[in-house]
């Protein structure tokens, strides 16, 4: 789905992204994907002038992938890094990343030519779908 977002469309994207994983009997994951999109939708909405982005639901084996691509060329800073106490740093950047990280198994971004980037993640359901 390409579309330009706005401060309430990751409401209405996580529904549709509940949706696809109720069809997909992927309830398990529904927690984690949901909070997933928000966050990378978020980002969108707060770093990308024109807010344009195109978000793609992936049904893997072994669960799910989500993929928000946009044309800004501005590449996402790591998670918050933790102060001497362990805690998040008081920086306000990158805690969107810090969320998508502690509830995706894996993510990452790919830089796309001439510019643009696909921030990804994967939520697992610790089985193998299908059986």
């Amino acid at each position: 789905m390409s579309f330009t977002v706005g401060e309430h469309s990751p409401r209405h994207l996580r529904r549709i992204t509940r949706a696809y994983l109720h069809l997909w009997s992927l309830e398990e994951v529904v927690d984690a994907a949901e909070l997933a999109v928000t966050e990378l939708l978020a980002n969108v909405v707060r770093h990308v002038p024109d807010r344009q982005c195109a978000l793609l639901l992936l049904r893997l084996d072994r669960g799910v992938r989500i993929e928000v691509s946009d044309g800004w060329g501005r590449m996402p800073r790591n998670p918050a890094p933790l102060d001497r106490s362990g805690e998040p740093a008081l920086d306000e950047g990158g805690r969107g990343l810090m969320l998508v990280e502690a509830v995706a198994d894996r993510w990452g971004v790919v830089p796309l030519p001439p510019g643009g980037k696909t921030v990804w993640c994967e939520c697992d359901t610790g089985r193998l779908a299908g059986r």
